[in-house]
């Protein structure tokens, strides 16, 4: 019994009644969950069906109630100020919650609405020779989620790394390495030379432009082959690799692709002669764009008068050659809302070249992130560190460890997982589409509302069901749950929010949106802390101890769901 199945087994009886055009999903999308369980366990607003009905909401309410027979789940109903209000049965929603949690014959929460379609989302790419900071934890953990989240509703998924190894920055960092680097010191230093180095040619750039001349020529160079560009651009991508993979280990990402914007260059040829046969490409000035003005928006650069190429054309020829080869349904995009007008403008450039399939193009978007109000500017040196944040968390966390429980085994190792899961959690907790303004104290308090506190609540369970299991009375067969006992009000919130996880699942899935599961595991927390406070558990009577050890081992396996899903890892012990 899963929401969904409630909501359409309610439909189904109220649509005789109901008539006219409406269509069920459209009554289903009415049914709400009202805010204080007095007021029902579901309710319908019936003002919406005014107009069709052509009845007083109230007298609508009155007229669905009749045809809507109590007994099974539904105990009874009530016509209240326009809306109809469903009360559960108690025992009976008890029992099948815990049912579809403890013994459904798949993960509960999962759903089939991807069989047999495949996705593909581009997440993280980050850019050669820059370093890891807070500015791509954003796209890099709400990708993770959603490739998590999308594989649990069925669909293949193939998680692209699109790296931005390609583009003028690698003429400038050229430019800087001959000019002012050494091989000692970048072998020694890494990314934080590379670093010094893009921001040392800014610097100098603004005194003297002419360095801008020649780092567009280097890359002019590096489009054509030229050995000595081609060698010092492939060591600064072995550079990077490497600390990046550091980053990637730390936060449990990984990627089926890393092909990245230089793996398009010879597929670029091939999308201008196409633009060019379907009367598109247009010449300004030695350049090659495509006008958009008929879609208000601003015309598409596709080539630079010296030849070089550009985003526009590598990601139309990105999206032709990931259509070819995964066949994909959704092609889904997670970068920041900056890039929002540069979407919108290759994705209608693939529309107008005549693919079907450009409506399957997805930009998902999310607010950028600032330093104490400035903006993250790499060829400033303004950044934070990611992998700094990162250790500092795990620091902060064995601190906490050591201070609170000493004597926790593998220390390290919930450190990292605590500490790890908390940079993520703080990130995936609020709207995606939020800025964030980069707070050191806010990334690091594990008090209130985070994922150290979602975290521990599930090791609370796992200790509960320990104890049990010591004593040897960890007793979850269905048929010994006396479901009746489980009928108090903390117990009934705890099931509630059991019942939810599904929907909210496949909300996350629809709206591209990972908070909706973080907040959802904060209420669910919220509500078994509760229960776990106002209810004995391990020292209840039986069958009371029972029935509350299953609830317990159901808020335990949601728990570690719901946090795998957003990329956190669920340490038994903290």
């Amino acid at each position: 019994m899963s929401n969904a199945n409630v909501k359409q087994y309610i439909a189904e009886l109220l649509m005789p009644a109901i008539g006219g055009e409406i269509k069920e999903q459209a009554v289903m999308d009415l049914l709400e969950y009202p805010p204080d369980p007095q007021m029902g366990d579901l309710s319908l607003p019936c003002f919406k069906l005014s107009k069709t009905m052509r009845k007083a909401p109230q007298a609508i309410a009155e007229q669905l109630r009749q045809v809507i027979a109590t007994g099974g789940l539904i105990a009874r109903t009530e016509a209240v100020s326009g809306y109809l209000n469903f009360y559960f049965d108690k025992g009976r929603f008890a029992k099948a919650v815990l049912q579809d949690v403890l013994f459904g014959k798949k993960p509960y929460g999962s759903n089939e609405l991807g069989r047999g379609k495949n996705v593909v989302i581009d997440y993280s790419s980050p850019n050669i020779a820059k370093p890891f900071h807070i500015g791509h934890l954003r796209s890099t953990v709400i990708g993770n989620a959603l490739a998590n989240i999308f594989r649990f509703s069925g669909y293949k998924v193939t998680g692209v790394n699109h790296l931005g190894d390609w583009g003028t920055q690698f003429g400038k960092l050229i430019v800087a390495y001959m000019r002012w680097g050494s091989e000692a010191q970048v072998k020694a230093e890494g990314v934080g030379e590379l670093l010094r180095l893009y921001v040392k040619f800014h610097d100098e750039a603004e005194k003297d432009p002419s360095l801008e001349d020649e780092a567009r020529e280097w890359f002019v160079r590096l489009e054509k082959n030229d050995e000595r560009a081609l060698k010092l651009w492939r060591w600064f991508i072995d550079i990077s690799m490497r600390e990046f993979g550091k980053i990637y280990d730390l936060l449990g990402v990984t990627f089926d692709s890393y092909a990245g914007e230089s793996f398009y260059n010879d597929k670029m040829d091939t999308v201008i002669a196409e633009l060019a046969e379907k009367g598109l490409l247009e010449e300004d000035q030695g350049a090659m764009l495509v006008r958009l003005d008929d879609y208000g928006m601003p015309p598409a650069l596709m080539l630079k008068k010296d030849g070089g190429s550009l985003y526009h054309t590598r990601d139309v020829a990105a999206a032709i050659y990931r259509k070819q080869t995964y066949d994909f349904d959704q092609c889904i995009y997670v970068t920041d809302y900056a890039q929002n007008l540069h979407f919108q403008q290759w994705f209608k450039i693939v529309e107008l070249m005549g693919y079907p399939w450009a409506d399957k193009l997805v930009h998902v978007a999310f607010g950028r992130v600032s330093l104490e109000g400035v903006r993250l500017a790499t060829r400033k040196g303004n950044v934070v560190m990611l992998e700094d944040l990162l250790k500092q968390a795990i620091a902060k966390t064995r601190e906490i460890i050591e201070s609170k429980n000493p004597h926790l085994p593998n220390k390290d190792e919930v450190a990292r997982q605590v500490g790890v899961g908390a940079v993520i959690f703080n990130d995936l907790s609020m709207n995606r589409i939020k800025d964030i303004a980069f707070s050191w104290d806010e990334a690091l308090n594990f008090d209130g509302e985070t994922g150290p506190y979602v975290q521990y609540t599930h090791a609370r369970a796992c200790s509960v069901l320990r104890k049990a299991e010591s004593d040897g009375e960890l007793v979850i067969a269905h048929e010994a749950i006396a479901v009746e006992q489980l009928q108090d009000a903390e117990a009934q919130r705890v099931l509630k929010e059991l019942y939810l996880f599904p929907e909210r699942v496949e909300m996350a899935m629809r709206k591209y949106e990972p908070s909706v599961i973080s907040r959802y595991l904060i209420d669910l927390s919220q509500s078994f802390n509760r229960f776990y406070h106002e209810r004995p558990i391990l020292l209840a009577d039986q069958p009371v101890r029972t029935a509350r050890l299953a609830l317990v081992k159901a808020v335990q396996t949601v728990l570690k769901t719901g946090l795998n899903l957003i990329g956190l890892e669920t340490p038994e012990k903290i």
